[in-house]
């Protein structure tokens, strides 16, 4: 099928993905259709496939590019010494990065159940650098003395959930400015692992 008049890849492609994305989020992966995904866009359902192969692979590029852009975006941060001190940085970081994404991480963390073998080993291996990223501050500020954490596995993913969290209740204009969400979300990443 050949493009509408006026059709653009650089346009089409992410719109469709905008649109998957957001019907993923409101209606969950198992009830959206190619045929909606389209109609939303609009076009025509047979155009979807020249931007992508299936409906699988929309979810898997939408939660793989999702983890690549997070992992990049905490790879730029200034590299800090004191474990404390990177916690912090880190929960900030965290907050920072998924609050403006709600869609992106409901999908990252709800539908993972929906990805075929593959696709899930490709999205557990990114998520797993991240969480060995904050893993790794949690071992280094136990080993200094500064933490007490018996299982940094089991902190990380409790941390992590506690950060992400922020997604499901953060509205703009809210009671807490998000320089407040931030700096209350990271005080509390600290007193949770922080020996006394």
């Amino acid at each position: 099928m050949a493009r509408k008049t006026g059709s653009h890849s650089e346009i089409t492609g992410p719109r469709i993905r905008a649109a998957a994305l957001r019907l993923f989020a409101r209606q969950g992966y198992a009830a959206v259709s190619m045929r909606q995904i389209a109609a939303e866009v609009g076009v025509q359902a047979g155009a979807l496939y020249l931007y992508t192969p299936d409906k699988q692979s929309l979810l898997a590029d939408l939660m793989v590019t999702h983890m690549k852009d997070l992992l990049a975006a905490h790879a730029s941060l200034p590299a800090l010494s004191d474990p404390a001190a990177r916690l912090d940085q880190f929960a900030r970081f965290h907050i920072r990065h998924h609050i403006d994404r709600p869609d992106a991480v409901f999908i990252a963390y709800m539908e993972l159940r929906n990805l075929e073998p593959a696709n899930f080993a490709a999205v557990e291996a990114l998520r797993r650098r991240y969480e060995d990223a904050l893993e790794s501050i949690l071992r280094d500020g136990r080993d200094a003395g500064q933490f007490a954490v018996p299982d940094t596995k089991l902190a990380t993913l409790a941390l992590i959930a506690m950060l992400t969290g922020v997604t499901n209740w953060y509205r703009e204009g809210g009671r807490l400015s998000r320089a407040e969400v931030e700096s209350i979300y990271a005080d509390m990443a600290l007193n949770a692992v922080r020996r006394v």
